[in-house]
């Protein structure tokens, strides 16, 4: 069962990868229609076409390796200075320039001078680019709100679900007590499982997040009121100093950093509670701005990767993860211990997340990134702006394909880390925990 589980987990996946490229490309697809540009190609997936089928003037087809896919749009860069396309230089760099400008007339057809790409206005082009990116984060938002406002979220709340014996620094990263240990403050004042924790310090406490920065914020003598079969019990623990994990601005644990902070020792019960509208919107702002510090440390995490990868390092619970690694979480995600309406719910966050990276990661302002084109469309429309104020001549369409040298050096650079990642996800994985 726990191989057939793994297999559908991964199925799945595969599943909703392709429907979320499709959803992409779709995107480019009906905006560049919308404004007349032809596209002779609508492809989910790379290498050898499987099934194709043509209607009007774009072939739609899927492709045997659902790893990404493209549109196909005609004149997606401007002719060069002399109204010609080929190469006319043996440099290395003048031939990707013009590699590039000849890909994009290659199917070129009488009539379609009116429908290059390069011709429509900056900001029918930055549409078409955004567009793709876009459909993505829609998807992702249509999934995180069904699931946090249908389903919930784990809640910390501020009942008690267990007892720590003894005070153990949790950078320690240890459960059992050992000799020397102190008795923790809880345990010495008797606090109990079940016990719900409604005031502190006299104080009424609002939710878990309110009591934890209390418990945090005290060293030493403390007061404690506790609901407890029916009756409200009052506790005297004196609040020890330990290192406890340290918690970003908006109250998450920070991965694998620790700070000196008042201890009680105890663990809290977790509930699964439905979130308001704007309790959803406030955690999914959360997650993007996550995806950004993301998106922005992943060169500093290529040393870890590398480690995991082939010197049999820790791979760390935040690592990147590729295609395979998501998959193969999929797998496990079917195979947890819990019910099913979590089991649903933690997949289909795994797909919006993956939406969400491929939103945040496509709007990166790099060739051969959407946002390299959408930062082209933008640099040509502030130049044409300038110079109609300062009544100079029309510079004309903004050539992105000198920039080609540079994309296929990013291009490069992209693919060896996924490759990276991906030897890591084989050899390394991250686990479901």
């Amino acid at each position: 069962m726990t191989i057939l589980l793994t297999v559908l987990g991964i199925v799945l996946f595969a599943v909703g990868l392709l429907i979320s490229i499709a959803w992409h490309e779709l995107g480019h697809l009906s905006t560049a229609k919308l404004f007349g540009i032809r596209v002779p190609q609508y492809m989910v997936g790379f290498g050898p076409t499987i099934w194709s089928r043509k209607k009007g003037d774009t072939e739609y087809g899927i492709k045997a390796v659902p790893a990404g896919g493209y549109i196909r749009m005609i004149g997606m860069f401007p002719p060069g200075a002399d109204g010609r396309i080929e190469a006319r230089s043996t440099s290395p760099f003048r031939g990707m320039i013009e590699d590039a400008r000849a890909a994009a007339f290659e199917e070129l057809q009488p009539g379609d001078e009116d429908r290059l790409f390069y011709t429509r206005k900056p900001w029918k082009r930055v549409i078409v680019m955004f567009a793709g990116p876009f459909m993505n984060l829609i998807l992702a938002v249509a999934i995180f709100l069904s699931v946090l406002m249908g389903f919930g979220m784990a809640t910390q709340t501020t009942q008690v679900a267990g007892v720590q014996k003894c005070v153990i620094a949790q950078s320690e990263k240890r459960q059992t007590c050992e000799a020397g240990d102190a008795v923790s403050p809880a345990e010495a004042a008797g606090l109990k499982n079940g016990d719900n924790i409604v005031a502190f310090n006299g104080r009424p406490v609002k939710d878990w997040a309110d009591l934890s920065d209390r418990i945090r914020e005290t060293i030493g003598p403390a007061t404690i009121t506790v609901e407890r079969a029916g009756q409200q019990v009052t506790l005297h623990p004196t609040l020890a100093k330990n290192m406890v994990a340290k918690k970003d601005g908006n109250g998450d644990v920070v991965p694998d950093q620790y700070v000196p902070a008042g201890y009680l020792g105890f663990a809290p019960k977790s509930e699964i509670k439905p979130l308001t509208f704007g309790q959803s919107v406030d955690r999914m702002g959360e997650m993007v701005e996550n995806g950004v510090h993301s998106i922005v440390a992943l060169p500093g995490k290529i040393p870890d990767l590398w480690n995991a990868a082939f010197d049999g390092g820790e791979r760390k619970a935040d690592s990147p993860v590729g295609v395979v690694g998501a998959a193969r979480l999929s797998g496990e995600v079917l195979n947890l211990d819990a019910p099913t309406p979590n089991i649903i719910a933690t997949f289909l966050f795994l797909l919006a997340g993956f939406n969400l990276s491929l939103f945040l990661f496509n709007m990166l302002p790099l060739l051969p990134l959407d946002g390299g084109h959408i930062a082209g469309a933008l640099w040509e429309s502030l130049r044409r702006n300038v110079a109609r104020v300062l009544k100079r001549a029309d510079p004309g369409p903004f050539d992105v394909a000198k920039l080609m040298p540079v994309a296929y050096v990013v291009a490069g650079i992209f693919i060896c880390f996924t490759l990276l990642v991906l030897v890591a996800d084989v050899v390394n994985p991250v686990k479901m925990t």
